[in-house]
């Protein structure tokens, strides 16, 4: 039980510092000083004097020593560091987790997804949907859904998560617009999840691919920015079916192990939404059924682009 604390309490320590490094002190009314600051944002003794909490006490609880903070130090420390919404409310979280007041997080999914919910994803059509897990692996989607992340469906079936196909397919980068944003909120989804669990086997090795292969993806992830989205809007440049402005909902299924549907719709009558129907009929090469991988896949083959032309 000892080390597990130990590891919350490490994960609230790089969080503290992280968001650190993110504030100047001219942001909260401190002088920036003379020469060259070693420290990115904040000193540990100028967060410490503005959370109204000794700099040795800082230093232990950024370290993961201290692991018991009381809610209102929490509170000092948000509003020294200027948090606000999920980031406000993550410190929060890590706080519990590393106090050990609140519970073990839940296991995750086996990525089964049940046939009520493929039903579902049916039953939007023409719609474009489809369900991803706790770590944005996409576990099924209908037609649409699949035509709207061309490229995706050939990587093997343990490959096809949707960060990575951003950071790592060439299709993913170039989908969005701006990819930067699409690419920001994604790595913020992966942070918030991952201050629940950090070492989970599938989030470290996801993680530990794209610090690897992405530069882009290794400068967010340090940030620690977290978000926790339950909708939106995205504009596509889509190579079937040209550009649209899509909005999405995102739904969370119960008893799956924070598995999520997301779904995505457009304004009726609308040129965006003729372009997502034509989703339903772009390429109309059969869907490829997905195949069992029973054992862990390294790296996944060169994607391609699409061809202009449907393959007989």
């Amino acid at each position: 039980m000892a080390a597990a604390t130990d590891v919350r309490g490490t994960e609230l320590g790089r969080y503290l510092k992280a968001r650190r490094a993110q504030v100047r002190p001219e942001d909260v009314g401190l002088p920036a000083g003379a020469g060259l600051r070693r420290t990115p944002g904040l000193r540990r003794e100028e967060l410490a004097a503005l959370a109204g909490v000794s700099v040795d006490y800082y230093i232990r609880l950024e370290r993961g020593r201290e692991t018991n903070p009381s809610t209102a130090v929490v509170d000092a420390l948000g509003r020294a560091l200027r948090l606000r919404g999920d980031a406000y409310e993550r410190l929060h979280e890590l706080a519990e987790l590393a106090s050990g007041r609140v519970s073990e997080p839940p296991a995750c999914s086996d990525h089964t997804v049940r046939d009520s919910i493929l039903r579902m994803l049916e039953s939007v059509r023409p719609l474009p949907a489809y369900v991803v897990s706790r770590y944005n692996r996409v576990l099924a989607a209908n037609p649409p859904g699949r035509r709207l992340l061309p490229g995706l469906w050939d990587w093997p079936e343990r490959q096809r998560n949707v960060t990575r196909y951003l950071f790592l397919h060439p299709v993913g980068r170039t989908l969005y617009e701006p990819w930067e944003d699409t690419a920001a909120l994604s790595v913020g989804h992966l942070r918030a999840v991952a201050g629940a669990d950090p070492d989970d086997p599938e989030l470290t090795t996801l993680v530990g691919e794209l610090v690897l292969k992405s530069p882009q993806f290794a400068r967010l992830w340090e940030r620690y920015d977290v978000c926790e989205r339950g909708g939106g809007q995205k504009f596509f440049r889509h190579p079937k079916v040209g550009p649209m402005t899509l909005t999405y909902e995102v739904m969370r299924l119960a008893r799956t192990g924070d598995q999520r549907m997301v779904v995505y719709q457009a304004a009726p009558g609308t040129l965006d939404e003729q372009a997502m129907l034509r989703l339903e009929s772009a390429d109309s090469r059969p869907e490829p059924t997905p195949v069992s991988h029973p054992d862990p896949v390294s790296e996944p083959r060169p994607a391609r682009l699409p061809s202009p032309a449907p393959a007989s």
